[in-house]
């Protein structure tokens, strides 16, 4: 089968996928790391790629950018193609005072502004998490490997140049280390599948500091993130 933004059949995914927010990544960490890769989706320039990695089965996707685009393409994964778990392993713009560009973030949780969880209608506030036996694994792996990671809670913006962004670090104070912009939606929608899903993210740039990497540098340049995403990938 296929879906309006995926020409993949049944069977060309692995259950293991990671996901990028830029296909361009995908597409580098497919062709660098995974052996016999082949392409399973080009609808809308959002590659996908599964081949084997260390001998283990496992594909790896874009997203593209903000909480709609993984909501979709996620929920199509989760429910069309069997996937059961997925790793967004992405960028992410440091706040908290210890992180440095190339540092790795496992993401807890997720704070968010969007209004996604609403379509689930739940009688309160629904808290994004990860599924802990992939966060438990890739703090593991990193901690084995020596790698700059911190693990704790993130806030997920649906805006990138916000009006006034001074409220960013409005998150600092209640303990959030970074902001990206996907992660709420693919919690949640694991959660809604009885699936998993964990961020692996990689720091860009830090808030308030003229330090950020070139759009050429985060493409190629996240390998200890893309290493440790793959590593967990295969270890579950």
């Amino acid at each position: 089968m296929s879906t309006p933004h995926n020409n993949a059949k049944k069977g060309d995914i692995a259950k293991t996928v990671l996901m990028a927010g830029d296909p361009l990544r995908a597409k580098f960490t497919a062709e660098t790391y995974l052996e016999n890769p082949v392409c399973f989706n080009t609808v809308r320039g959002m590659y996908g790629y599964t081949g084997t990695y260390k001998g283990h089965p496992v594909s790896v996707m874009g997203h593209g950018m903000g909480i709609p685009s993984i909501g979709i393409y996620s929920y199509e994964l989760y429910h069309f193609y069997d996937v059961e778990n997925i790793i967004r392993f992405g960028s992410a713009g440091a706040l908290h005072p210890d992180l440095k560009l190339g540092d790795i973030v496992i993401a807890m949780g997720s704070c968010t502004d969007s209004n996604y969880m609403a379509q689930f209608e739940l009688p309160g506030t629904f808290a994004p998490i990860a599924d802990y036996k992939m966060l438990s694994t890739a703090t593991r792996l990193a901690d084995e490997k020596g790698l700059p990671y911190m693990v704790g809670n993130v806030v997920s913006s649906d805006v990138f140049y916000m009006a006034n962004p001074e409220r960013t670090t409005c998150w600092r104070k209640m303990g959030a280390l970074c902001v990206e912009m996907e992660l709420p939606a693919l919690y949640a929608n694991a959660a809604y599948a009885g699936k998993r899903a964990l961020g692996i993210l990689s720091i860009s740039d830090v808030i308030g500091k003229n330090e950020e990497l070139s759009p050429e540098e985060r493409q190629t340049k996240f390998t200890k993130m893309m290493e440790l995403s793959l590593d967990t990938a295969i270890s579950l």
